[in-house]
């Protein structure tokens, strides 16, 4: 069983919600073999993720998911851009 946390930290609460919930949609689509959990706590949003499959499988996950989070924060760069 391969395992991972990730903690990813922003300025706001408002901006770590928007990325828990932008990246909690990818996490339905998990193979039987991968479980995903994200949540925020304060401005943090903190994913953990358990494989029991194959390396490649983990690793693909792991990119995926940071993947959805660097569309996020694009994101939050247009907007605060627009402003």
């Amino acid at each position: 069983m391969m395992k991972a946390k990730i903690i990813l930290t922003y300025d706001d609460e408002s901006k770590a919600e928007a990325v828990k919930e932008a990246v909690s949609p990818d996490n339905v689509e998990a193979p039987p073999y991968i479980s995903i959990e994200t949540i925020r706590s304060n401005t943090q949003v903190i994913t953990y993720i358990e494989c029991s499959g194959k390396l490649k499988s983990f690793i693909s996950t792991i990119d995926d998911l940071l993947s959805c989070v660097s569309v996020a924060e694009k994101t939050f760069s247009v907007i605060d851009e627009m402003k």
